[in-house]
């Protein structure tokens, strides 16, 4: 079951706006450790599932694992091989938006070597290029 919201108000949405910067969730808030975003983007849930997986596979779940993004934006793709017109597509998938910045996963609870590793495996799973950070103690 993917990660998407229980209701919405509205079912098809435009694609909006992706510039600037992340000013809310730019901090590490729970964890010791964490995956910020460098670039802009959308995340999938499918992508932001097999990352949690992957995480918590590797940690053998010892420690504990914030997910600070969520899927609310859908996007809508017409189906194949359809004329131009007949109004806007049916809603296909959810995506979260990422903007530079951004805290994407924390993990706690484990020692750094662990939350290292479960990060690096985590990147290789997103379609945007990001960086490892840690809180400075």
């Amino acid at each position: 079951m993917p990660l998407m919201p229980k209701r919405v108000k509205y079912r098809k949405q435009t694609k909006g706006s992706r510039k600037g910067f992340a000013t809310s969730g730019a901090s590490l808030a729970y964890g010791d450790y964490g995956i910020k975003a460098l670039t802009r983007g959308w995340l999938k849930s499918t992508q932001i599932e097999a990352c949690r997986v992957a995480i918590n596979r590797e940690m053998k779940r010892k420690g504990r694992l914030w997910v600070r993004v969520f899927p609310d934006k859908p996007v809508t793709k017409k189906p194949i091989e359809v004329r131009m017109g007949g109004g806007k597509g049916n809603p296909e998938f959810w995506v979260s938006v990422i903007l530079p910045g951004k805290i994407i996963f924390e993990v706690g609870g484990v020692p750094e070597a662990v939350a290292r590793e479960c990060l690096r495996i985590a990147d290789t799973k997103l379609g945007i290029r990001t960086q490892l950070v840690s809180r400075a103690r």
